[in-house]
């Protein structure tokens, strides 16, 4: 308060025309300026936060546990192919990371993140059928925090199969045939300036992968998507859209169906890859083809098109062709020019960054199937080599990278 009082009687909070000497009658004059300030504070006061995740093991269930700052409303269900336990619970923050100490008993794996405005979510990938004994608040006690424990147990497949649910949500507005993002159109108007629209990679509570000193590639997406953005702006020729501009989930199917509801003249999609063998580092641009250029490219593919499902998704009351292929490519036209623009992205890249021997590939990539919308996918190098990996974690470093995209997507249009 001492410092706010302080600030106010230097003008940093007032109007200009408030005199400083006059302490009471600029309080007076600021009150309102207090007031948001408290707000604001009491509004992230009021946030959760989950301090630590611990699992345990017992003879009968495998345990998990949140210490939390406070209470918070759940909702707990099952999915199966694979088997996942998926919790929603209102936005909290985290401030811890998963890690190998969660994978025991019948826990396998677990991810956390936000998944949408004000719902974050975790995915617990279990080994076995399972249902959830029990879960519930447990309030503070001496110094723990609040708990939120969640008990599973292994059943039987067929029982496990009567417990599965979809959480309820509220059907989403049909839109109407002008404004469909899926809907296949060639009549689109004309934009001002031509629009690329940014896909970071992964997001929320799916992290992507995890590189060899423990980065996500979702963090590192984003912030190479958020630089190229503020260096196409600056260039004052385009409009960019992100399809997200913070940590959170977003569907593949939402990122092509925003890339489209945009009239997008680009679309570029960011990842950063693993592979076993960690002394291969270099970028790649992948092109759509439901016929793949390698093994490498087709299981690469195979892996990203599994994001909604990390993020525990339910496909079971989908038919099999809307899981699997979510957009009907049928323009050649897109697809020759994607292939345009990815050879251009490949000699920008080769100037100033290590690419790939083989550099531009073809897989069955869900986020590439606009059908009138250029895409590429652009694999900025290899989290699991560290030469690569602390490129891709340095603003300093990234900076060749953003220039060069920058200067292929003006090299596409200035040809165009």
């Amino acid at each position: 308060m001492l410092l706010i009082l302080r600030k106010i009687r230097q003008g940093l909070f007032c109007p200009e025309n408030v005199p400083g000497s006059n302490l009471l009658r600029t309080i007076m004059v600021c009150l309102p300026v207090l007031a948001g300030l408290f707000q604001v504070s009491s509004a992230l006061a009021e946030q959760a936060v989950v301090t630590s995740v611990r699992t345990g093991v017992h003879t009968d269930k495998t345990r998990l546990v949140l210490d939390m700052t406070q209470g918070v409303d759940f909702q707990v269900f099952v999915l199966d192919k694979p088997y996942r336990v998926v919790i929603d619970l209102p936005e909290v923050a985290w401030q811890t990371r998963p890690d190998a100490q969660y994978h025991k008993g019948l826990i396998k794996g677990m991810r956390f993140g936000l998944f949408e405005a004000g719902t974050s979510r975790i995915v617990i990938d279990v080994t076995n059928p399972v249902k959830v004994h029990r879960a519930f608040i447990l309030p503070p006690k001496g110094s723990s925090k609040y708990r939120f424990v969640v008990d599973l147990v292994a059943v039987q497949s067929g029982d496990f199969r009567r417990l599965i649910a979809t959480p309820k949500s509220k059907p989403a507005a049909k839109p109407s045939k002008k404004t469909t993002p899926l809907q296949t159109s060639r009549a689109r108007k004309a934009n001002p300036k031509p629009v690329i629209v940014i896909d970071a990679g992964h997001g929320g509570v799916d992290p992507g992968t995890i590189g060899a000193s423990g980065s996500h590639e979702k963090e590192v997406t984003l912030a190479v998507a958020l630089e190229l953005r503020k260096k196409l702006l600056a260039t004052g020729r385009y409009k960019v859209v992100m399809t997200r501009d913070r940590d959170v989930f977003v569907r593949l199917r939402n990122r092509v169906a925003r890339g489209r509801a945009a009239k997008g003249d680009l679309f570029m999609s960011l990842h950063a890859d693993s592979i076993r063998k960690r002394s291969v580092r270099g970028a790649s641009v992948y092109t759509l083809s439901e016929k793949s250029s390698d093994k490498e490219a087709a299981a690469l593919a195979a892996k990203e098109n599994k994001a909604d499902i990390i993020a525990g998704m339910d496909f079971g009351h989908q038919s099999k062709d809307v899981a699997n292929i979510l957009i009907d490519l049928a323009q050649r036209e897109t697809m020759n020019l994607s292939a345009t623009f990815a050879s251009q992205v490949i000699d920008e890249l080769a100037k100033s960054v290590k690419v790939l021997r083989r550099s531009h590939r073809f897989a069955g990539f869900a986020v590439l199937k606009a059908p009138d919308v250029p895409s590429v996918l652009v694999e900025m190098g290899y989290l699991s080599n560290r030469e690569d990996e602390r490129i891709l974690r340095s603003s300093r470093r990234r900076a060749a990278l953003v220039t060069a995209l920058t200067r292929a997507i003006n090299s596409y249009f200035v040809k165009r």
